[in-house]
């Protein structure tokens, strides 16, 4: 069997209770060394064989598992975040599929919810955003034309970009010519949940000189939206004492 896991979004205490004990049992581990925190590893049994995957092709990942399918092998896959999330498995899982290995996939806690909690913030604020767009700039990965960061830009809602500190200058400039104004409440946040997180309040317009400034250069995603600065929300309605519930009765007579 073949576990693909979810690191989580850095602390090696935010992985998963299911995630530890796939991490414990794994007679292999093939881990994303770039961004995983190493001290996950420190779960693994004796003798347990750990592959890099940052040095690896998708084949050389492929052989590791299929030897270890071969040999009776339980393997672990460990990915950062949640590896929905610009983890590259289905590409891994198809080759899988096509081989009758069989896998199951472990969630984990995605990098987007740990910067939130950085900052101690609320992506979906009542009259403010209720809506979350996650995505990212073309690199040398292209983006969907129609996903373009201006389309995006032009709905307002909470955005959250990945994979793209490296382009802040281009990313403002695009932002601000979907719709948002320049001085749009905005955030950095680089290694979320690490010990050396660091989170930026900025704006759409300051996002580049922000980095500059914090030296800041890659492992960190940028927040997008009025709900960075969190003020002039209306209060949720669900633990509102006139709003009538399954579960409570309100004070409201309609």
């Amino acid at each position: 069997m073949i576990h693909f896991v979810g690191a989580g979004a850095g602390a090696p205490d935010l992985i998963t209770l299911r995630g530890k004990k796939f991490l414990e049992e794994a007679d292999v581990i093939i881990y994303a060394g770039s961004l995983v925190n190493p001290q996950l590893l420190d779960y693994k049994k004796e003798g347990c064989r750990v592959y890099n995957s940052a040095k690896m092709t998708l084949e050389e990942v492929l052989q590791v598992m299929e030897e270890a399918e071969d040999e009776g092998l339980v393997t672990v896959r460990l990915h950062t975040g949640d590896p929905c999330l610009y983890g590259a498995i289905r590409e891994q899982m198809d080759v899988l599929d096509e081989k009758g290995i069989g896998y199951d996939y472990c969630p984990g806690v995605s990098s987007f919810c740990g910067a939130a909690s950085a900052l101690n913030l609320e992506y979906t604020l009542p009259e403010v955003s209720q809506s979350v767009v996650i995505t990212r700039m073309a690199g040398r990965t292209p983006v969907p034309e129609k996903e373009s960061i201006e389309s995006f830009a032009a709905h307002q809602a909470t955005m959250v970009v990945f994979l793209s500190t490296g382009m802040l200058e281009e990313l403002s400039r695009r932002l601000i010519a979907g719709g948002y104004q320049a001085d749009t409440p905005a955030a950095i946040v680089y290694k979320a949940t690490w010990e050396d997180e660091k989170a930026c309040v900025c704006t759409v317009g300051t996002l580049a000189e922000t980095a500059k400034r914090e030296n800041i250069t890659k492992t960190a995603l940028m927040i997008i939206g009025d709900i960075v600065t969190h003020s002039h929300y209306d209060r949720s309605k669900l633990y509102h004492p006139e709003f009538t519930t399954e579960f409570r009765q309100g004070t409201k007579q309609d």
